[in-house]
């Protein structure tokens, strides 16, 4: 199996916060293969082995991207798509459909269902894994560059500094996480359990409320210049960055 990785530049490390790929697969031979490629890339890796065990997978826990197979148990991976496109959170999710079906019609039929990518079995892994980053990267572009802007946010990923409209931003580093999550996924809402997962980490217990703490040092110290908050609350929902609101 070792032969069947090459590297494409792999994953810059983030603090802890890897980019996230969930793999909906019932073969367990793929999801092996799968894994183990990936991880050599520098990715967190989940795997789920039916369509409606993937829904709520994504909802509980959102992935940064989702190689999804077509034909699964319960719910086939056409419908998993459509669904998630149907959901304001996952709508811009991306997503790589894997599928023995290589006819054209069935891969329009693929990215018509809202499929990112396509990828026919056997596939190379290789050449999969550079679909996955190149795909990340115009998604989240924190995995190839040096610096996030959003807006009139600029974050040096390099240096640890946040500035705003010019003016530098002291941040805790907690609140540094929060707000790098935040700046990766922008207009994204955010459930207080996902950012406690994203930021704190799965196996570390922190209450709720915590959470709330820190989104209020956050507002505070990106608003002392008198500027308009970037940070909604969603009620019943959580958080995103807007700042355009």
């Amino acid at each position: 199996m070792p032969d069947a990785i090459r590297d494409h530049g792999g994953v810059k490390p983030m603090s802890g916060m890897k980019p996230k790929i969930l793999i909906v697969e019932d073969e367990t031979a793929v999801v092996t293969l799968l894994r183990y490629n990936l991880e050599h890339q520098g990715f967190e890796v989940d795997a789920v082995s039916d369509g409606e065990e993937a829904l709520v997978a994504i909802e509980e826990n959102p992935p940064d991207l989702v190689l999804l197979d077509w034909m699964l148990p319960q719910l086939s991976g056409i419908e998993v798509c459509r669904q998630l496109r149907r959901r304001p959170a996952t709508k811009q999710l991306p997503i790589i459909l894997l599928t023995a079906r290589g006819e054209e019609a069935d891969t329009v039929r693929g990215l018509d269902s809202g499929a990112d990518d396509y990828v026919t079995k056997p596939f190379s892994p290789a050449e999969l894994t550079a679909r996955v980053h190149a795909l990340l990267r115009r998604s989240r572009p924190a995995l190839s560059d040096e610096a996030l802007s959003v807006a009139d946010l600029q974050m040096d990923l390099a240096a640890h500094r946040v500035h705003r409209a010019g003016r530098e931003i002291k941040l805790g580093p907690t609140e540094y996480r929060l707000l790098r999550h935040f700046m990766e996924h922008p207009g994204r809402v955010f459930s207080r359990e996902q950012l406690l997962d994203a930021v704190w980490g799965r196996d570390v217990y922190v209450e709720l409320r915590t959470v709330d703490v820190h989104i209020r040092r956050l507002r505070k110290a990106l608003n002392e210049g008198g500027e308009a908050d970037v940070i909604r609350t969603v009620r019943s929902a959580g958080y995103a960055l807007e700042p355009q609101s």
